[in-house]
């Protein structure tokens, strides 16, 4: 399944298939009456223009298509009065319009105006703000847990450039457990087609917000799946930037979008992947880096299980890349020596099993002791730091780059060795 997957209208069968041609009756002219013909301007011959056929070797151009090029799994919720929030989103992925999918969370929502202009320092707007409109209407109002996505919007945008996305809200909304975007604020009251800075107080939770899809030629579109290891949680140093996902995204050069959960295993993906991963448009391939959190609470049996029948289910969607699990130094649930033997079998059994297999251990380990990470690449014992999170992208873009992943159309890559 390594193809780049298209999504095509089909065609049905041709009117008239299977039947001989019929050709109409001969009919005999009436005789000429006696007069000259008019000769034609320039003495020539009149002859009907004849447009060639398109030539059948010659590949038909595949329309734009919409593909997420910024996404967030939202898995908790957060209520407010009316407020506004300025998000300063990160998007991996050109073209012409754009596409925004909110999502509520635990209650009613209200979203009475919506805007998107090119981020700028301190919360302000580095272009004019764009209204964004839900089936011709500036907002929208839902219950609990539901996605609701824009209209397109004529707005370009660049490969790894900087939206202010700014909506004014009442009610509950989808947010995430880490500070995933700093550099974004929150304050009561109508902001959203403010140029300048909105004040208020700095936020930096991912908060309502799902998706900014865009629209450009099809390419390589790819969401990873896992947990806070994924999400990006850096003690005290969150940013959906510095997780590998983003990091591996730029250096790549075509989409890898974000829907790690913080805590969440085996259970809890498999139970809202429909909302937070299947709900997405134009993704070809999956990244799955799942399990640690599943090492001190299911058998081997039960995770082996698990992963299979996430495994399959992401199968009709997009090719799956199964990560190998980082060293763990420590478990704060569970007997640790256990852990550690279930680790070690997990791993062999992924790279034993899937064809595809980014083996973050193997770059992350100690060469003396699996169960160690390597000097400078963890926090905690557990999560990757910032440098971490570098050299688990070096390995996804050395793997991806071998099975042929090419930037996406007109995107220009740092130098080897730049951020």
């Amino acid at each position: 399944m390594g193809a780049v997957l298209f999504f095509m209208a089909g065609c049905g069968p041709n009117e008239g298939e299977g039947q001989e041609p019929v050709s109409p009756p001969l009919l005999e002219a009436p005789a000429p009456e006696n007069r000259e013909e008019e000769p034609l301007p320039g003495g020539g011959i009149e002859v009907a223009p004849v447009h060639p056929e398109p030539d059948p070797g010659q590949p038909r151009p595949v329309p734009p298509m919409f593909q997420p090029g910024f996404h967030q799994a939202l898995r908790w919720s957060y209520s407010t009065g009316s407020v506004t929030f300025r998000l300063r989103v990160p998007v991996g992925r050109a073209g012409q319009r754009v596409r925004l999918a909110f999502r509520s969370g635990d209650g009613t929502l209200v979203l009475r105006k919506a805007t998107v202009a090119r981020a700028g320092p301190d919360g302000s707007l580095a272009s004019a703000p764009v209204a964004v409109t839900f089936s011709s209407a500036p907002g929208f109002s839902v219950g609990a847990r539901t996605r609701v996505v824009s209209d397109p919007v004529s707005f370009p945008v660049g490969f790894r450039a900087e939206l202010a996305v700014s909506f004014e809200v009442q009610g509950a909304l989808a947010v995430s457990a880490i500070n995933a975007l700093p550099g974004s604020h929150v304050r009561s009251g109508s902001y959203a087609s403010v140029m300048g800075a909105i004040g208020g107080a700095p936020w930096a939770r991912a908060v309502g917000l799902a998706t900014v899809d865009v629209e450009g030629p099809p390419a390589r579109a790819f969401v990873a799946l896992g947990d806070s290891i994924t999400e990006g949680y850096i003690d005290e140093q969150d940013d959906t930037r510095l997780a590998w996902p983003s990091v591996a995204e730029a250096r790549l050069g075509v989409p890898i979008v974000n829907a790690g959960v913080s805590g969440q295993g085996f259970y809890d993906g498999l139970l809202n992947l429909d909302a937070e991963v299947l709900s997405l448009q134009g993704i070809t391939d999956c990244i799955v880096l799942l399990g640690t959190n599943d090492l001190s609470a299911s058998n081997l049996d039960g995770l082996r299980s698990r992963m299979n029948v996430l495994v399959s289910r992401l199968r009709p969607f997009c090719r799956t890349w199964v990560g190998t699990l980082l060293p763990k130094e420590k478990s704060n649930h569970g007997d640790y020596e256990v852990v550690k033997r279930d680790r070690l079998v997990m791993n062999a059994w992924i790279r034993a099993t899937f064809p595809d297999v980014i083996d973050f251990e193997a770059v992350t380990r100690q060469p003396g002791n699996a169960h160690l990470f390597l000097e400078g690449l963890e926090v905690d014992g557990i999560h990757p730091s910032a440098e971490g999170h570098r050299v688990m992208a070096t390995e996804v873009v050395r793997v991806l780059r071998e099975a042929g992943v090419q930037p996406e159309e007109g995107v220009q890559l740092p130098a080897d060795g730049q951020p």
